[in-house]
């Protein structure tokens, strides 16, 4: 089987969330993709199944080490550039991708014939439960006072949940430990296992949300660029009208506390009464190669 390596939310080479596409394989099983994503052991690896669209779309499949997911936010912006590139390869204003959670689209801008910034529309949100301070405080092994009191806690998800902390500046967003026990303590009562922490002050001065993404999972800790965790976060900026206003048309950075210099492009409003949401960045091509036969 053929396969790719791509750096996703990448403005250069190694500096985004890498990721492994596989082309060519609709004849393996589920239990056959989670070994080689085990084996590939990215943050997540994706599957094309169907390499001609099928109900407008192409299928693929998203897997991390551990298990299945029904969406993940940087897979399918890779996957998508995949398909343009070596599948269809020619431009094309849109691909679509059939996931587990349903059909995601993702449009292209192009440069001198290649593709620039990538955007994926996420499904339309929902909000959970909200929380209060202390024991968030706790397990991220901060203080109340680091939290944004003006703003709530709380689980947000476009396809995959998220527990979205706001907190009030890098300082925070630098001393979090968190506590391993006392999270998945905390997390018993939720839906949300991952956790996005963002501070209004950032390192660089042209972006305008500093965003940490933190698991309790030894393997994988933290996330260099996390696109379905900052569709959420896109989400709940409007909803809470963090800027205030129903708008939001900003640049966040992520991956800087593990000497990963991501960039995520977030775009999200009120249209008919619902919240939409887009999530844009760049993909950078790594590498190409064969994967021997099982």
């Amino acid at each position: 089987m053929r396969f790719y390596i791509v750096d996703v939310f990448a403005e250069t080479k190694y500096s985004g969330n890498q990721l492994a596409v596989f082309r060519d394989s609709g004849k393996l099983t589920g239990a056959q993709m989670q070994r080689i994503a085990q084996e590939m052991h990215y943050s997540e690896t994706t599957f094309i199944t169907r390499e001609k669209e099928h109900d407008g779309g192409y299928d693929v499949r998203v897997f991390t080490p551990e298990q299945e997911l029904p969406f993940a936010g940087h897979p399918t912006l890779g996957t998508a550039y995949i398909l343009q590139s070596e599948i269809i390869k020619k431009p094309v204003p849109q691909v679509s991708l059939n996931l587990k959670v349903g059909q995601i689209p993702v449009t292209f801008s192009y440069r001198k014939g290649r593709a620039g910034i990538l955007w994926m529309k996420q499904k339309e949100p929902s909000f959970g439960k909200k929380f209060g301070p202390r024991p968030v405080a706790e397990f991220l092994g901060l203080t109340e006072s680091d939290l944004d009191e003006r703003f709530p806690v709380m689980e947000v998800s476009t396809g995959f949940p998220f527990l979205i902390v706001p907190l009030k500046n890098l300082r925070a967003i630098q001393r979090i430990q968190l506590d391993r026990a006392k999270y998945l303590r905390f997390a018993e009562n939720t839906k949300s296992k991952i956790i996005l922490v963002f501070s209004p002050e950032t390192y660089g001065k042209e972006n305008d949300l500093n965003v940490r993404v933190i698991s309790p999972s030894p393997a994988m800790p933290e996330d260099p660029a996390t696109g379905s965790g900052n569709g959420c976060l896109a989400a709940y900026l409007v909803k809470q009208r963090y800027f205030g206003d129903d708008i939001v048309d900003v640049r966040v950075e992520q991956g800087y506390e593990i000497g990963r210099k991501s960039l995520l492009l977030l775009k999200a409003g009120r249209k008919a009464g619902k919240i939409e949401v887009n999530v844009g960045g760049r993909v950078q091509f790594i590498a190409s190669g064969e994967f021997p036969d099982e």
